[in-house]
């Protein structure tokens, strides 16, 4: 009897055993406006590159990509997995590939982001099986406003999302079983870059016929609730009494309804997911060009006018995340900044990604950052050299930038401003691009820092290329600012080391730090303040 009550006791406590030996799975977290991701309970900062398109179609890839990335102190990889290839025939499922990956970036002690590229990718339907590509009855595709087919999938064929559902949740259940104790596997982008690519909207028979009822009341009450927040785009047409989508979207109708669309069904893949693993899931966004129309871009993916749309609908996606290749960096990552937003930028132009990078991370406090088209051998050196310089000098201050205050700025030559001012510490620091003296030449076309502020009149900044002047912030008070010391430094083995100070000429007599126009560097710099003599006779 003694022996089947502790049986009983044992048996018990077992469930409890093992939940305390299963890690917490990676969470996304917004706290005092910082993105984290955070892994195992700590803050995980994704030192990103997303692989090229076709650069993860093999197990041998792995063996040259990966180290390759490693080697430009890339803590994390953004990987395709294509339906096609762990599908190829339906019902039977293949992942040696994925493995394969998954078994070199624990070796190189990285980790990696899945990119699903299932019924979609880059508005196209190319990623699919030859089952899904051959059956256009089973799998419907969008039809154009001349009534021609498209090899767009439909978002309205109940097969394709009921088969996408299918392999997404096959996959994340085999990535679960695998790597659920190692975690190398953080997250997974559901789709990408969705939308509708044509006039307007999907114009197939069951498309118009929703496209002429009213929208779903769900959504009219969600958007109602928030309509004071919500995108300019969208309020500027929203009337919530309409009664189809024309009356309630005017103008806006095609791109909210494909929006709606949309959002329902990556809603269905990503509840398949997280029922099978709950990791972290996330969608990507074609952002629209100043000058493009609707279907120009892919129509209703998860852009910024569309935000509110797929907030309301596709509430198994914990984040929205921008493939920013336009010029104008910070107004885009602006665009999805919010309360309930992780900041995550998951492709970004190669040329720019070096400089664009100490934005994001210091000004945007984005959780990652992953240029595209990483693993290219003949990308850009110079590019390359700076990425690499920018992950390495970030490795090091890593720590810092998790428990302090920071800002970032960056500048281009054919930028909308000459200079920009940012204010940290009770400071305001000033920055314009390198010129040559005494011609005034520009030394380069792109600068960019990043400042961290280490206690009271001590700051790091990581930068490239600027002249920045450090004088104090008004609002603050009505001290007067100095420029105390200098120091070029690099960290090892947790401590910093200074490596030269820069006076005299190199910072324009105390006046200004002014940073190397071809090398990243850390900068450590000290500040002093007093009080303004005043004179005069009462």
């Amino acid at each position: 009897m003694r022996r089947a009550v502790a049986l009983t006791f044992l048996s018990a406590l077992l469930p409890l055993t093992l939940a305390a030996q299963t890690p917490a799975l990676p969470e996304l977290q917004i706290k005092d406006g910082a993105s984290h991701l955070l892994l195992q309970g700590k803050p995980y900062l994704v030192l990103g590159g997303e692989i090229g398109n076709s650069s993860a179609g093999t197990a041998e890839q792995a063996d040259t990509v990966l180290p390759r990335l490693r080697a430009m102190h890339m803590n994390t990889a953004l990987i395709p997995v294509a339906w096609e290839q762990i599908e190829p025939t339906e019902g039977k499922y293949d992942f040696n590939i994925l493995d394969h990956w998954i078994d070199v970036a624990r070796d190189q002690q990285q980790h990696l982001v899945l990119l699903w590229f299932g019924s979609w990718k880059n508005a196209f339907s190319n990623y699919t099986p030859a089952w899904v590509k051959a059956d256009t009855k089973r799998f419907p595709r969008a039809l154009s406003a001349d009534g021609q087919q498209l090899e767009i999938l439909s978002t309205f064929g109940k097969e394709t999302v009921a088969s996408d559902s299918r392999a997404f949740a096959a996959l994340l259940a085999h990535v679960r079983e695998k790597d659920s104790a190692a975690q190398t596997v953080l997250m997974v982008q559901v789709e990408n870059e969705i939308g509708y690519l044509g006039a307007g909207r999907d114009r197939s028979p069951e498309a118009n016929a929703l496209f002429n009822a009213a929208p779903p009341r769900s959504l009219i009450e969600k958007l109602v609730a928030q309509k004071s927040a919500l995108a300019p785009e969208l309020s500027a047409q929203f009337n919530p009494a309409g009664t189809t989508w024309r009356a309630t979207f005017g103008e806006y109708a095609n791109e909210a309804f494909m929006a709606w669309s949309y959002a329902a069904f990556v809603e269905k893949v990503a509840a398949a997911g997280k029922h099978a693993y709950a990791l972290p899931l996330y969608t990507n966004a074609q952002l629209p060009a100043v000058t493009e129309r609707s279907g120009e871009y892919p129509s209703g993916g998860p852009h910024p006018y569309n935000l509110d749309i797929y907030r309301a609908v596709a509430t198994h996606i914990d984040m929205f995340s921008p493939d920013i290749y336009w010029l104008d960096f910070a107004h885009w990552v602006k665009r999805y900044q919010g309360e309930h937003n992780p900041i995550f930028i998951p492709e970004t132009r190669f040329d720019q990604a070096p400089f664009n990078a100490l934005y994001a991370y210091g000004e945007a406090h984005a959780l990652g950052f992953s240029p595209f088209g990483i693993d290219d051998e003949n990308a850009e050196k110079n590019s390359t050299s700076l990425i690499t310089q920018i992950n390495s000098a970030l490795e090091s201050i890593t720590p810092l930038l998790e428990a302090s205050p920071s800002r970032g700025l960056v500048l281009h030559a054919n930028g909308l401003r000459p200079s920009q001012t940012v204010s940290l510490g009770g400071y305001l620091w000033t920055a314009r691009l390198r010129t040559a003296w005494p011609s005034n030449a520009l030394l380069n076309n792109d600068g960019a820092m990043l400042v961290l502020q280490s206690s009271k009149d001590d700051f790091y900044v990581l930068g490239i290329g600027l002249k920045t002047a450090i004088t104090r912030d008004p609002d603050t008070d009505n001290r007067i600012a100095g420029i105390a010391r200098i120091e070029v430094v690099e960290r090892k083995n947790s401590a910093w080391h200074t490596i030269r100070q820069l006076n005299g000429d190199e910072s324009n007599q105390g006046r200004e730090l002014d940073m190397d126009p071809q090398q990243v560097k850390i900068y450590h710099v000290t500040m002093y303040t007093h009080e303004q003599e005043r004179t005069g006779s009462r």
